[in-house]
């Protein structure tokens, strides 16, 4: 136990089979119960998950017949430890690329400061420089920007980090079962807290890349993130501001987008037909796309600014 609270480790595990065993043997003796879903490995990751099991009570093994993907890998775990007596439960990678001694902090923040979901910062650790890749972190800084919109959590950073902490209080009370298996699950279940009105900070961590090798191709990564997140974006303000709630920044959000679509863009086109067809500018079109652009614009800059007014409260 920490604090008086049982703790459980949700930990992913596909073809791990060089850091599996060092990532289970290294887990800190006040966790309670370690949660390892074996995704249908095609090494020897279940081997050593069976070997260390042996020796090593606190390891409960959920095992796929085949491979389903880090996101329904994460639901069976959440649904495994939602369902035992545990009091927190927290993810950490079978690769061995979060480190244990950064626990306690992720576990500090959420049991003192009474928040209901934590998850790791690399991005403000003084050796995220030279330890993180550097594509990794120009791909890390463009979706944190994105995840800020599609979630609500204006202040949180490193969105893509998978070292977290929820208690299991508010793990039942979010349709976790529902959340995507593909990518972006980190933005899902940020989103689903925003919604239900949790409150979630950050957590320093330490930046560790080793022998781990990622399965995410970056470019591939974005691309289909980014249209989850939009995705989410509208499922929040629907949900959020319409739903369980009302607030005048949905109209603001509305208008910017009717401008958008029913004048900016048919007239944008207008606009450059007339250009390279005749070699002339139209000038009420030119005149109508600036007035409306402006108005746009600022209806977006209002609508941003009350939902983040909005969402310090979770802060």
């Amino acid at each position: 136990m920490y604090k008086n609270y049982k703790i459980a480790v949700v930990i992913p595990a596909y073809n791990e089979g060089e850091l599996i065993e060092t990532t289970l043997k290294s887990m800190p003796e006040f966790v309670d119960t370690m949660f390892v879903v074996e995704d249908g490995s095609a090494d020897n990751t279940l081997d050593l998950i069976n070997k260390c099991k042996q020796s090593d009570s606190r390891i409960v093994l959920i095992k796929h017949e085949k491979n389903k993907g880090l996101g329904q890998t994460l639901i069976d775990g959440y649904i495994a430890s939602a369902s035992s007596d545990n009091d927190i439960t927290t993810v950490m990678a079978g690769d061995n690329q979060m480190d244990p001694e950064d626990l306690p902090g992720l576990l500090d923040k959420l049991i003192d400061n009474k928040y209901d979901y934590v998850k790791g910062n690399r991005l403000l650790h003084h050796d995220v420089k030279s330890s993180m890749p550097r594509h990794r972190l120009i791909g890390n800084s463009i979706l944190t920007i994105l995840t800020k919109f599609a979630t609500g959590y204006f202040y949180l950073m490193d969105p893509q980090s998978g070292y977290t902490a929820i208690k299991n209080t508010v793990l039942r009370k979010i349709p976790i079962s529902t959340m995507t298996k593909g990518y972006g699950y980190n933005a899902d279940i940020l989103c689903m807290l925003n919604i239900e009105g949790f409150k979630v900070a950050d957590q320093q961590i330490k930046p560790v890349y080793g022998n781990e090798n990622s399965k995410i191709k970056l470019l591939k990564y974005i691309r289909k993130t980014s249209g989850l997140l939009i995705k989410l974006f509208f499922k929040r303000l629907w949900k959020r501001y319409v739903i369980l709630d009302f607030h005048p920044l949905i109209l603001f959000y509305l208008f910017a987008f009717f401008n958008l679509v029913l004048i900016i863009i048919p007239f944008s086109i207008r606009f450059f037909y007339m250009f390279f067809t005749y070699e002339s500018v139209p000038k009420t079109t030119l005149i109508i796309l600036v007035f409306t652009f402006l108005l746009t614009f600022q209806s977006i800059l209002f609508a941003i600014w009350m939902d983040m007014d909005y969402n310090k409260r979770k802060e």
